[in-house]
């Protein structure tokens, strides 16, 4: 009895925590379009303003307000880790699922593109598929889509496997059911909790190497407000002591990775209490 009430109260806890972190997020991406792009005009009288109450993070070299950069940045990076995860979650579902249910020839040469994506030093690859797309939106999201799937293609592969010799899909195989129909209608709803979960705790990933590259230079114009790009231009101004330009958007950052990896893996646990020592 007391296991039982201890285990609803942390399922209790790790709803709260899931409902307050996703309220961050979403008042971020309100927050993004609520503030004014006035504030991103050039000022020669706001320059290199020190974080007070009226820029709350300050503004940089241009006179520009960095909260209002910051904040809009973190918007556009939702925005395409978004999609982008959302590609490689396709292509992985795809893929995995192809894999493990059209024989062995399919399997093993889906395994072998998977060892060389694997096999290829990551941000390398994706700088390289960035460039040949040509940059800007296109080449980041086909860059980041193309790298990330991977992992996730094996697991659900492997999850496939598992339910293969299940009765329902045998029965449906009796009845001469093809198989892009038992994939379709039995196999896709059945891994579609683990799709889901694959899927935010893929976004943190996707969000990292989005600013990542656009930190590098591939990507967007200078003038683009992508998190990306704001710390890449601070990083010449920190000698200066204008340390704010680099810390609340490289802070900001990074909260809203573990908050996107603290809900993937507070769902996991919720949809899979066993996996959990809680």
């Amino acid at each position: 009895m007391l296991s039982i009430h201890y285990g609803l109260n942390v399922r209790r806890k790790m709803l709260i925590l899931l409902l307050l972190t996703s309220g961050f997020l979403l008042a971020i991406l309100i927050l993004s379009f609520w503030l004014s792009n006035d504030n991103l005009r050039l000022s020669a009288a706001s320059k290199n303003l020190v974080p007070s109450v009226q820029h709350l993070f300050g503004t940089d070299w241009l006179g520009r307000d960095m909260f209002t950069r910051t904040i809009k940045g973190m918007r556009l990076s939702l925005i395409l880790g978004a999609f982008t995860s959302l590609l490689s979650v396709l292509i992985a579902t795809v893929m995995g699922i192809c894999a493990a249910s059209f024989g062995k020839t399919v399997d093993a040469v889906i395994s072998w593109i998977i060892d060389l994506f694997i096999g290829m030093p990551h941000l390398v690859f994706m700088i390289l598929i960035c460039f040949i797309a040509g940059g800007g939106v296109y080449g980041i999201v086909l860059g980041i889509s193309l790298t990330h799937w991977t992992a996730m293609a094996r697991l659900i592969r492997s999850e496939v496997m598992q339910i293969q010799n299940d009765e329902y899909i045998q029965i449906s195989k009796s009845y001469g059911k093809s198989a892009w129909f038992i994939a379709r209608r039995h196999i896709l709803p059945s891994i579609f909790p683990q799709v889901m979960v694959g899927f935010l705790l893929m976004f943190p990933h996707v969000i990292l190497h989005e600013a990542a590259l656009t930190f590098l230079g591939f990507g967007f114009s200078p003038q683009t407000p992508a998190v990306g790009i704001i710390l890449s231009e601070a990083m010449s101004h920190i000698s200066t002591g204008k340390w704010w330009l680099v810390v609340f958007p490289g802070l900001l950052l990074v909260i809203v990775i573990k908050s996107f990896d603290s809900i993937g893996e507070k769902i996991r646990i919720l949809m899979e209490p066993t996996s959990s020592n809680e």
